[in-house]
């Protein structure tokens, strides 16, 4: 069954997040995180490889990469040999790993939004978060122990454990109400929504004609109890219940089944997900935009998330980036980070736009300083 709301109901569940033997209550959480705390991390260390969830065991959709395609790696290219003699600075602290994994997209979707609450933002729907953790504070989800770990340290963020991507960050609106009033185009495009959380961004792109959309969290549950059911929330509940003609319904979801196969899902480290994409494909086809929003904020994470960028990002393709000045008690922020890129010398940096609403925030552009 799902329930569809228009207001927030996360103060009401949020009592039930505390199981009875911990004794005391946890924190009320809020869609948007506060200007001083810390993002959503994504690079460290898992003491457990992510696995891939076996919660919908039904047969699975067959969906391939769309679009021109353009070999993964080309020796000759200058940002081949940019790859090699600036991002692999031995001297450079690197991020542990996590290992990658996709994730499928089942056949059943009224079961990928079973016990979901959905909740309405302008334009876009999702589930309630909250109503999430009640659930899976109660159960262990396979590999995974995020939730509980997570109330128990009080905390949005554990290192290695849980990265953030169970809350909407205050970024993320900058960055939507963007995309609206810069007109931003999506149709016919390749689009990464990298470090997604709940996935609003690609979810914005996919709405607007993207071609093909990926998502990455480095948390599997993240992936498969936010980022996909908002996915098929935003694809189905359209006209859902205003027909009655099999052959309509029929027909309806084959189209819903054709939309859904342009994206795909994935679970892990920025390094593993880039060795995971780029050999899933014998003839890679790069992002021609790749979005992340408060990836910034600690930078120890800097050269990978640059290798990032480099390995994935077309030659005439552009990140979308949203952070805020400064995080505070991590070091990251906005100018550290365009340090860090400018000293690399293979991206320009634009400031798009300054939020200056409570805390600082930036929005940024990145393009390749050598396109040919």
């Amino acid at each position: 069954m799902i329930f569809q709301f228009n207001f927030n109901i996360e103060d009401h569940v949020e009592n039930a997040l505390t199981s009875p033997e911990d004794g005391a209550s946890t924190p009320d959480p809020s869609k948007v995180s506060s200007a001083s705390e810390s993002p959503k991390g994504k690079q460290e260390e898992r003491k457990h490889p992510i696995e891939q969830s076996d919660l919908h065991p039904e047969p699975l959709w067959e969906c391939r990469s769309m679009g021109n395609v353009a070999p993964s790696q080309d020796p000759d290219s200058p940002l081949s040999a940019a790859n090699s003699s600036r991002d692999l600075d031995p001297n450079e602290k690197q991020p542990f790993l996590g290992a990658a994994s996709e994730h499928a997209m089942p056949k059943d979707l009224k079961k990928v939004l079973e016990n979901k609450v959905i909740e309405m933002l302008p334009g876009l729907q999702h589930v309630n978060i909250s109503v999430v953790k009640t659930i899976w504070s109660k159960e262990n989800f396979p590999g995974e122990n995020i939730i509980s770990k997570s109330l128990s340290s009080h905390s949005d963020l554990i290192t290695g454990v849980y990265e953030g991507g169970l809350k909407i960050w205050e970024c993320t609106f900058d960055l939507l109400a963007y995309f609206t009033k810069a007109k931003v185009k999506f149709a016919g495009r390749k689009v990464l929504d990298l470090g997604c959380g709940s996935g609003l961004l690609g979810i914005t792109a996919f709405k607007g004609g993207a071609k093909e959309i990926h998502f990455q969290d480095y948390n599997s549950l993240v992936i498969d109890e936010v980022t996909l059911p908002n996915v098929v929330a935003n694809c189905t509940l359209e006209d859902e219940n205003d027909v009655n003609e099999p052959d309509v319904k029929k027909c309806r979801k084959s189209k819903v089944a054709q939309e859904l196969c342009k994206c795909r899902f994935f679970s892990g480290e920025w390094s593993e997900f880039c060795k995971l994409i780029l050999s899933s494909e014998n003839l890679f086809v790069k992002y021609d935009l790749i979005l992340t929003s408060e990836t910034i904020y600690n930078p120890d994470y800097y050269t990978t998330l640059h290798q990032t960028f480099l390995r994935l990002l077309s030659k005439d393709g552009r990140v979308l980036l949203a952070s805020k000045a400064h995080y505070f008690g991590v070091g990251g922020g906005v100018h550290l980070f365009q340090k860090f890129v400018e000293e690399k010398d293979v991206f320009e940096t634009r400031i798009l736009e300054i939020i200056d609403e409570g805390l600082k925030r930036f929005l940024i552009e990145m393009t390749f300083k050598c396109p040919s």
